[in-house]
């Protein structure tokens, strides 16, 4: 049966991964120094103007108005006429985490000595062989244009590009198969100057053309490249930016399900980060061991309680075994607890940020644990065959 499935990415431009980088940037900090610290941070962008607020627990001294300034000058906003850029306007309030929620967290309801969950909520973890990165291909695709975006405006090669951008990739599906490519859309920040025939002719052969694979390009492909015509403003000067609010392209770009938490500012005690990381790597494993060609989990948590209130394991009906023995095998090898998480992937270190843009999930650019697999349980998965 022939269905349609489109998938978003944004660059780390954008105003909302903009306050995501600068959330994961303190974490980073925080955890730096003190790698028990505690962090709902939240960020908003707007023109010419940051405020950082949210609850930190931690022995460590940072500055987070520098961190935030480090973060968007990183980025790319360091020109005036862009009308955000690192010498914006930043407030800070900050405080302490409730007593109430670190009480369940430091001592969980059913086993005193370990952490408890640090909120309710159900998360997700997603693979599939769709391609080497074990990701929906359109999630996949997307992301390679917004990053080539990136690339381009970073190198030079696209001189005329700004930081803020974003992309879309239609796949033609075959069942469960993917085809071909139907559309693709991508809007690009540019300088005023720029003729908008060389921006679309340019974003077509150096950045669609050479980054997507040519046998899923057919006659039939449609392209909408700046589709408004202008893309001058940008970036927070644009769009009021917000923590959290990419929570799609930062997973599986709507393929899979979502459990509704967003990622960047929350330390490792906050399940709806560490348990969707965790769930992935296993999902990865499942699929790389081929035992399934696609895999879905869901945990779902308590606040203050350690272990999982329900867990599910699917596979779509690709399954070499039943899923009753795959939820089995999960829960004999691996420690679905947020300290057993913590301490498998050990977590309480600075390696957020590389991940606050562009996805966290299938990222062959940066090194991240969730991503790396265990080949003895590979092995161990093949023998339940």
């Amino acid at each position: 049966m022939k269905r349609l499935f489109t998938s978003e990415s944004v660059t780390n431009g954008h105003p909302d991964k903009v306050c995501d980088q600068i959330a994961d940037g303190i974490l980073d900090a925080l955890l730096a120094e003190d790698p028990a610290s505690r962090s709902a941070c939240e960020v908003i962008a707007e023109p010419g103007a940051v405020h950082i607020m949210g609850e930190i627990t931690t022995k460590a001294k940072i500055d987070p108005i520098a961190i935030a300034r480090n973060v968007i000058k990183d980025i790319g906003y360091t020109k005036s006429e862009y009308g955000f850029d690192d010498k914006a306007n930043i407030t800070c309030s900050i405080h302490e985490q409730s007593g109430d929620i670190a009480m369940g967290v430091d001592s969980s309801y059913s086993d005193p000595s370990t952490l408890g969950a640090g909120d309710q909520g159900m998360m997700f973890g997603y693979a599939s062989s769709d391609g080497e990165e074990s990701m929906p291909l359109a999630a996949t695709l997307s992301r390679r244009l917004t990053m080539g975006l990136r690339d381009a405006r970073v190198s030079g090669k696209l001189s005329y590009l700004r930081p803020d951008g974003k992309s879309q990739v239609t796949i033609e599906y075959d069942g469960r198969t993917p085809k071909r490519i139907d559309t693709v859309v991508v809007s690009a920040q540019h300088d005023p100057d720029v003729a908008l025939e060389d921006l679309r002719h340019d974003i077509k052969e150096k950045i669609i053309k050479a980054l997507l694979p040519s046998d899923m390009l057919d006659e039939n492909t449609k392209y909408f490249i700046n589709p408004t015509g202008r893309f001058v403003l940008g970036g927070p000067a644009a769009d009021t930016g917000l923590t959290g609010r990419k929570i799609i392209a930062d997973t599986y770009g709507g393929y899979a399900h979502h459990g509704g938490g967003a990622f960047s500012g929350k330390d490792p005690t906050k399940v709806d980060r560490t348990a969707s990381l965790a769930l992935r790597q296993i999902a990865k494993t499942i699929v790389e061991a081929g035992i399934a060609s696609e895999c879905e989990l869901q945990a779902a948590y308590a606040i203050g309680v350690a272990e999982p209130v329900s867990l599910l394991v699917t596979a779509f009906g690709t399954g070499k075994v039943s899923e009753d023995k795959l939820t089995s095998w999960v829960l004999d090898n691996f420690d679905l607890r947020p300290s057993g998480m913590i301490e498998h992937l050990n977590l309480r270190r600075p390696i957020y940020r590389d991940s606050a843009s562009f996805g966290a999930f299938g990222r062959t650019d940066v090194k991240l644990p969730w991503e790396e697999v265990d080949q003895n349980l590979v092995e161990s998965l093949r023998k339940l065959v």
